[in-house]
């Protein structure tokens, strides 16, 4: 998520996945995938540069969420400072069911 201003002031939060282009007409217009537009204060070049910042800490999270597999287990706060300890433990992550299927 990137947070972007409208033009009348309120801070909101935009999911930067859904952003199909960002067009300045002279606003900065913003169009979804789904054909919705926001307006915003933000110039273009300041989006740009939210979006890449936001999917740069997407890769860096998942790099030390790889780095600590403590972690993806839902481990204690002991075993999460056990991994950050000892970085080169063989330790593979536990597959975690999230959602039950419908059958």
């Amino acid at each position: 998520m990137i947070l972007l201003t409208r033009l009348n002031g309120p801070v909101f939060a935009l999911n930067a996945d859904l952003i199909e282009r960002a067009d300045c007409t002279p606003d900065t217009v913003i169009t979804l995938v789904d054909g919705t537009k926001y307006v915003v204060a933000e110039p273009l070049t300041e989006i740009v540069r939210l979006i890449r910042h936001f999917r740069a800490s997407v890769v860096a999270e998942a790099q030390h969420l790889e780095s600590h597999p403590a972690m993806f287990r839902g481990g204690s706060q002991d075993a999460v400072a056990a991994a950050a300890a000892a970085p080169g433990a063989d330790a593979k992550p536990t597959v975690v069911q999230l959602h039950r299927r419908e059958r």
